[in-house]
């Protein structure tokens, strides 16, 4: 899977990531963001044209995938805020305690193998008064659906990059010591399995 991983599978997630219906779910959240952001697993930058201009001061931005980063099509240089890229995992954030204003996560949870470590990160560079923005695939509510995701989900994610279709979304965020405050959900046009999407935001 070593070519694969790397050549192949990249260029699949970008593609993947930058359809019309997961573009305009960025929109929704994306904007919500100010001050000192970290964004979790930015994958090949999709969200940078969303954050606000103005209120955004700096965005750090972490992921372990750099070949996927590398992807990128953004002039970073050219970004209206401060912005940093750091080779990292959501588990291990090399930031210190209460750093930032905002946490953003979307389309990423579904492949952190440890949410929990994860979410520990989370609260710990978070402010006091900060808040998590979150947008995801996940579990769905239709059994029929979810009979369907946890079938695929074993060979899906051998072939997504450890991309999990059936995480039990608010659970995870919830269970972890953040309470959500805002939360929508759809299915976004697309493959049923990998189309329904939780997004909003929560603090503690």
């Amino acid at each position: 899977m070593g070519l694969y991983n790397k050549y192949i599978l990249p260029k699949a997630i970008d593609w993947a990531c930058r359809q019309k219906p997961t573009r305009k779910q960025r929109e929704k959240i994306i904007p919500l963001a100010n001050g000192n952001v970290l964004e979790i697993g930015i994958g090949s930058g999709l969200n940078l044209p969303f954050y606000d201009k103005v209120h955004v001061k700096h965005l750090t931005a972490i992921d372990p995938y750099i070949e996927i980063w590398n992807e990128n099509k953004f002039d970073v240089k050219g970004l209206p805020f401060d912005f940093k890229f750091i080779k990292t995992s959501a588990e291990d954030i090399p930031m210190d305690n209460n750093s930032f204003d905002y946490v953003v996560i979307t389309y990423t949870l579904c492949s952190i193998p440890d949410t929990t470590k994860t979410f520990e990160e989370i609260k710990r560079v978070l402010k006091v008064n900060g808040q998590l923005l979150f947008c995801e695939h996940g579990k769905a509510p239709d059994k029929s659906v979810q009979k369907w995701q946890n079938f695929i989900n074993p060979m899906w994610k051998k072939l997504g990059g450890g991309c999990t279709l059936n995480k039990d979304i608010p659970n995870i965020i919830e269970n972890n010591g953040l309470k959500i405050n805002k939360m929508e959900t759809m299915y976004i046009p697309g493959w049923k399995p990998a189309s329904f999407n939780y997004w909003g935001s929560a603090k503690f």
